[in-house]
């Protein structure tokens, strides 16, 4: 008897031992967000106020390009360089394409199932905005959206129009990550 009480005191330790270990796991991803959201909005005014460069963090590779808004619940402040790892902590702009707000074609890249998730929600007309570091904003009206294969399909970078592609994966309710199809939503500015 003495040897069971033991075995189940061992077992409520272990128990809330492992209970607690996946309260943290499932704290961690999202007070890791907030906090990154954070430090970006403090590296965003450092950048409006003329710093170069500013990162979020001392050791990023990363720093604020311009701000996104759409709706009016819809903030989000846009990373230099498309890397996962910068994806991770909200959407990104391509270097290959034309900066936020300017001339040519800007794509920026978000996952669907955090940041870009209310690309499904766009329709035709809807209305985008791009602030840039400088204060100019540049307003967007959503033209075009389309399921492309990323496999077979580009996205024109060399335009004489101002326009702003914002490209996630697809579908949006996919359980697996790697699928070759992108939800593209293009929009040009006015």
């Amino acid at each position: 008897m003495f040897v069971a009480r033991r075995s189940l005191r061992w077992l409520a330790v272990a128990l809330t031992a492992f209970g607690l270990w996946q309260a943290g796991q499932g704290l961690y991803i999202p007070a890791k967000a907030w906090l990154a959201q954070q430090l970006m909005q403090n590296s965003w005014e450092r950048t409006v106020g003329g710093a170069d460069k500013a990162v979020p963090w001392p050791w990023a590779d990363t720093w604020p390009v311009a701000l996104l808004r759409a709706d009016d619940d819809v903030e989000l402040i846009v990373l230099a360089g498309a890397s996962g790892r910068n994806l991770a902590f909200g959407p990104a702009h391509m270097s290959a394409s034309a900066l936020p707000g300017r001339t040519g074609n800007s794509v920026i890249a978000g996952h669907r199932d955090t940041h870009f998730e209310f690309l499904e929600s766009l329709v035709i007309g809807d209305e985008l905005e791009i602030e840039i570091p400088e204060g100019d904003r540049v307003s967007y009206r959503v033209t075009n959206i389309d399921i492309v294969d990323s496999r077979t399909s580009s996205i024109a970078l060399d335009t004489e129009a101002t326009t702003l592609s914002l490209v996630t994966c697809y579908p949006f309710d996919a359980i697996d990550a790697g699928s070759p199809l992108r939800y593209v939503v293009t929009a040009h500015g006015q």
